[in-house]
């Protein structure tokens, strides 16, 4: 059964949205093993609410902090040491795993969530907005990704439409395009459903 990462070329670009809408297409499993930042709730919150899927497909953090930053910060002004071994992948699919911010961001002082993401080696989706800056940011993650040998499925656009950045991401990146989200003007579980049908495949993500 089909299992797949979500990370992402920024943070606040949509990435939960999507793992949401994701969530909910494939009637899978959520994890996002760090919760950093706890003001607005969290992300898992968010999907359980967005994606439609059963309470218990949505599943605990591994390590939930405080403060909205870097997770290995977070842990430190928590007191928390984050343990990579806590961070195996759950025996269930299929599932939606969301990184925090982009594929680069410290988990621990001393590894990425690339790194993480090549030791999970799981097909992995880049959300990636479609403003001003996306094609160096997008092709920047590529790399990076790469670089560590993890699978990249496809680039995930959300925002406008920018058919030549799209394009251009595409082509240049070596990537497929799965597709669109648009900006909604009502956020809801229907509303994103419908969205997520209209401009993704489900059979890309089988």
């Amino acid at each position: 059964m089909s299992a797949f990462v979500v990370t992402g070329t920024d943070t606040g670009i949509g990435k939960t949205i999507f793992s949401a809408a994701l969530t909910g297409a494939l009637h899978a499993h959520y994890w996002k093993p760090v919760q950093a930042g706890l003001d607005d709730g969290a992300d898992r919150d968010h999907v359980a609410s967005l994606s439609g899927v059963p309470a218990d497909q949505v599943l605990p953090e591994a390590y939930r902090l405080n403060t909205p930053c870097s997770p290995h910060r977070a842990a430190e002004l928590d007191g928390v040491v984050i343990d990579l071994a806590q961070l195996a992948l759950p025996a269930v699919r299929p599932l939606v795993v969301e990184g925090a911010g982009g594929a680069l961001v410290l988990v621990t002082r001393s590894t990425t969530y690339a790194d993480v993401f090549a030791w999970w080696n799981l097909p992995v989706v880049v959300v990636a907005r479609t403003a001003l800056g996306t094609i160096n940011h997008s092709l920047l993650t590529f790399e990076a990704l790469r670089s560590r040998g993890v699978p990249i499925h496809g680039v995930a656009f959300v925002g406008e439409g920018n058919e030549d950045s799209e394009a251009t991401i595409c082509a240049m990146g070596n990537v497929k395009r799965l597709g669109r989200l648009p900006m909604l003007a009502r956020l809801d579980r229907e509303s994103l459903a419908a969205a997520f049908a209209e401009n993704f495949r489900v059979g890309d993500f089988v």
